[in-house]
């Protein structure tokens, strides 16, 4: 059994020594698609929008860009569910308007939405923008 061993510890010392001639190709850039929505949250109510991912790989980014009033609202990303945004796990935030994504994610080709809601501190209708950068 001992002699097994060593055959296997010499077999295995001689391919960790030999050089690899293979390469990996590198991978083209995922080309993405900015979709920009805008509406109007409604006090104690929400404004969805539907976008599609149409390949794997690249990076979902969602960012609130404006909101009149400036205030924190609820920003999600999930499944449509008949006028329902239904949020995938850890797709939902927070947020005042910014330039940078407060959601990000790789996310599988498929239908999706992004919905903007009131948090509970509005105390007049939002107008808003959102950009959903998807591939």
């Amino acid at each position: 059994m001992t002699k097994w061993l060593a055959v296997a510890a010499a077999a295995l010392s001689l391919v960790a020594c030999t050089k690899s001639t293979t390469s990996t190709p590198p991978t083209a850039a995922t080309t993405k698609t900015t979709d920009t929505f805008t509406g109007t949250v409604p006090v104690k109510g929400s404004d969805m929008h539907a976008f599609t991912v149409g390949s794997s790989g690249g990076e979902v980014d969602v960012t609130l860009t404006a909101a009149t009033p400036s205030v924190t609202l609820g920003l999600a990303v999930g499944t449509a569910s008949g006028s329902t945004c239904a949020t995938v796990a850890g797709g939902s935030v927070a947020v005042g308007p910014g330039t940078t994504a407060q959601l990000s994610g790789v996310m599988s080709p498929a239908s999706y939405c992004v919905a903007v809601f009131d948090i509970g501190n509005d105390t007049q209708p939002v107008s808003y923008t959102v950009t959903v950068a998807h591939p």
